[in-house]
């Protein structure tokens, strides 16, 4: 820390004897903790010659930031305080603006809420009264570490601002550079929800970090997300490169269950059985995935070509259909849910599909209609099993075992 110290004119009778001295001391009170004499305090030089009676210690004030300093630290807190004083005004500025901060209940020290930003100039000006009388200004302008776009992570979150998800919608966070501080990042990472329900973070990769409540979502849940991890160092000389926060909305539950082995689907609303329809899933070589799936995309419309998960031309399984209607994700490896009129023979008789579940044109637009991103889709019948990493497969672990992935456990 360093000080920047001001003192108050001697008594009279002292001051020929002192006038040696008077120079060095004025001097010293231009810097702060060593930092260039280019940033003069002539209001607090002023304030001194004007005096004729001073404390024996009289007030000074301290910036954590040397005056004239550069390359400082962008997860730097500016802190100002005062001895043998109370600060009644700090402000910190930037050509972007200002920095906010709070004063102490006892009036010493002054504490920025915020962390800096990269390449820029500050300019810190602090007034602080002295508990004998007397007051002193102080200015410190300091600049900044400039960081490229490779030194700064960006945070994208899912779902979007705004949106109606599905009671097993997880928060999703992906960042653009790798995120190794995970600790330091979580710890500024917070969902809240209204009702409250407890929930966990889960880093899925130095890219990637998930949240889930320990239960599905109560229906009609309004939850906040922020990260808040502008500045905050993300390891290995990377820092956060903006704060986002978003709000959504849980809307009814929405939760659908697929019996592989009897080629049935049964759709719940709230807990109500309202539709069951007949369905084909994959083939040998090919089986639908049991477990808990959600449903990632939407589309009216999509083409499908099995070179996307590695079938190319020539190979008997091959398939390239450039409109397959009311599609729905629900796996990274491509498994959907859609209209298959090809296979409407096999629906509710057998598995013929190369991992889809397949419906009736006329079934799959309802339930494309019905449902929302974030709705559960719940596999029952088969022997291979969905995973954690396969799209939002976080329903796939106990809430126990699934509260082991947050860098903070």
């Amino acid at each position: 820390m360093s000080w920047s110290r001001h003192v108050r004119s001697r008594p009279r009778a002292v001051v020929a004897g002192l006038a040696a001295l008077a120079v060095p001391l004025a001097l010293a009170g231009c810097e702060s903790g060593g930092g260039s004499a280019a940033e003069p305090d002539s209001a607090g030089s002023a304030s001194a010659a004007s005096s004729s009676a001073a404390p024996e210690d009289p007030v000074a004030v301290a910036v954590n930031v040397r005056k004239g300093a550069d390359k400082v630290a962008v997860d730097t807190r500016v802190r100002v305080t005062a001895q043998d004083g109370e600060l009644t005004k700090v402000t910190v500025t930037s050509p972007e603006g200002k920095v906010p901060g709070k004063v102490s209940a006892d009036g010493t020290s002054w504490t920025a809420s915020a962390l800096l930003e990269p390449g820029t100039t500050y300019l810190v000006r602090s007034h602080a009264a002295g508990e004998q009388g007397g007051a002193v200004d102080d200015r410190t302008r300091f600049t900044t570490q400039d960081l490229s776009l490779s030194e700064q992570t960006f945070a994208s979150i899912a779902p979007l601002d705004g949106e109606t998800v599905g009671v097993g919608m997880p928060v999703v966070v992906n960042f653009d550079v790798p995120v190794t501080d995970k600790k330091s990042f979580e710890k500024h990472m917070t969902v809240t929800s209204t009702p409250a329900q407890a929930g966990s973070w889960h880093w899925m990769s130095d890219t990637e970090a998930h949240w889930r409540p320990k239960n599905y979502w109560k229906a009609g849940t309004e939850v906040s997300v922020d990260v808040a991890v502008n500045s905050i160092p993300a390891g290995g000389g990377i820092y956060g490169q903006k704060d986002r926060s978003i709000d959504f909305t849980v809307g009814d539950s929405h939760v659908t269950k697929v019996d592989v082995a009897n080629h049935r689907m049964k759709v719940f609303e709230n807990g109500k059985l309202i539709r069951t329809f007949s369905v084909t899933t994959g083939k040998d070589g090919f089986t639908t995935r049991s477990g808990v799936k959600v449903i990632m995309e939407k589309y009216e419309s999509k083409r499908m070509n099995s070179e996307t998960v590695g079938i190319g031309e020539g190979d008997p399984e091959y398939y390239d259909i450039d409109n397959v209607e009311w599609a729905m994700r629900v796996t990274n490896s491509g498994e959907f849910i859609h209209a298959a009129p090809w296979s409407s023979s096999s629906q509710g008789l057998a598995n013929v599909s190369h991992g889809c579940t397949g419906m009736s044109t006329a079934d799959a637009k309802w339930l494309y209609d019905f449902s929302r991103r974030g709705d559960v889709v719940e596999y029952t019948g088969s022997d291979r099993q969905m995973t954690l990493d396969n799209g939002f497969g976080d329903w796939n672990l106990g809430y126990a075992q699934y509260a082991q992935g947050s860098a903070l456990s």
